[in-house]
């Protein structure tokens, strides 16, 4: 038989459950697109719970690659299931064409931001610095008593003939970055590769060891020897040497590639004042030092502080270099990138 305090403990417990869950209702969510593993991460349990406090809501990750988020924001663009998403820039360039953000509000976060992070009409802006330029086998250039690279055109010093490894620019951003900035030199732009087309097979071509699809492989070949140079950002580098490979990064003359993910607010979000604030807050100079704590985020603000010494002076020399960083057009590479992944295949990597 039931006893009447046990249905009197029953009773309290439903309605306990019932006003929590009346209350868990009642915290708004922001739904955020973004990469997976150590982004997901990093926000999830560094950036977000200070503004989750402050504001009564929650904010959920929506994990993809660009692609999969950009998929995702285009199939819902007249009724938005996410209310900010972080995008590659190359990919965000789409996304702004394709009227899936609306302008950041201003702020005095925009102010603080490195030269080149904005975005056009600030429709989205860099929340993740990175920038491609040159990696060297720092252990087989001391060896051969070789200088460290300078120039971009250094790919193509017969010198390093069969030591250069270079990222299929029809895969990797790296490799595209480094075709364009060889097109460039040879008087090209992002409307005209012909350039690069012509002469990167007798340059660049000839001192080629492997064509890779990405640079997982280049941890394997500069501790085997085989790759002496290969485009690649700081934060890689620097990845590869806490693993103990004696690799260093060189800044060209010409400039490195700038490479950011960036974020914006999605037009037409059901939370349009909650999320351009939460975009602003993850600009701020607290979220973004947090970031860089946690999962080694480069911030764009740059008021953003490294917790450390050594991490400081990272983040010094990486602010002095994409004082000189070259930002691409990305609405030309767009128009043409399934011609020119083609062209690649066909006359490169033949």
């Amino acid at each position: 038989m039931t006893s009447h305090r046990t249905i009197l403990a029953a009773g309290v417990a439903t309605i306990a459950f019932a006003a929590a869950g009346s209350a868990f209702a009642q915290s708004k969510r922001l739904y955020v697109g973004m990469n997976g593993g150590n982004f997901e991460k990093t926000f999830t349990q560094a950036v977000f719970p200070d503004f989750e406090k402050a504001n009564d809501v929650k904010v959920v990750v929506v994990p993809g690659t660009s692609s999969d988020i950009l998929a995702k924001a285009t199939a819902a663009k007249d009724k938005p299931q996410m209310h900010v998403m972080f995008l590659d820039d190359g990919v965000m360039v789409r996304a702004i064409g394709a009227g899936l953000c609306e302008k950041l509000k201003p702020g005095p976060e925009l102010a603080d931001l490195t030269p080149g992070s904005r975005m056009k009409d600030d429709m989205a802006v860099g929340i993740d610095l990175g920038m491609t330029g040159l990696g060297y086998n720092k252990k087989l250039f001391d060896e051969k008593g070789w200088p460290a690279p300078t120039s971009w055109m250094d790919l193509a010093d017969p010198k390093y003939k069969g030591k250069v490894v270079f990222q299929s620019a029809s895969a990797s951003s790296f490799g595209l970055h480094a075709f364009l900035m060889f097109n460039r030199i040879q008087g090209g732009t992002e409307a005209n590769v012909e350039p690069g087309f012509s002469k990167f097979r007798d340059t660049i071509g000839k001192n080629v060891l492997e064509f890779i699809p990405s640079s997982a492989k280049i941890a394997e070949m500069a501790q085997t020897g085989e790759a002496a140079i290969f485009p690649l950002t700081p934060t890689a580098i620097s990845t590869l040497k806490e693993k103990g490979i004696g690799v260093e990064y060189a800044q060209p003359k010409e400039g490195s590639v700038v490479l950011m993910v960036a974020e914006c607010v999605i037009a037409k979000n059901s939370e349009p004042e909650l999320a351009q604030k939460l975009a602003a807050y993850l600009l701020s100079p607290e979220a973004q030092s947090k970031a860089l704590a946690a999962g080694n985020i480069v911030p764009s603000n740059t008021k953003a502080k490294a917790t450390t010494p050594e991490a400081e002076k990272k983040l010094e020399a990486f602010h002095a270099n994409m004082k000189s960083a070259v930002t691409l057009d990305w609405d030309q590479i767009n128009a043409k990138r399934p011609e020119w992944n083609s062209r690649w295949n066909k006359m490169i990597e033949r």
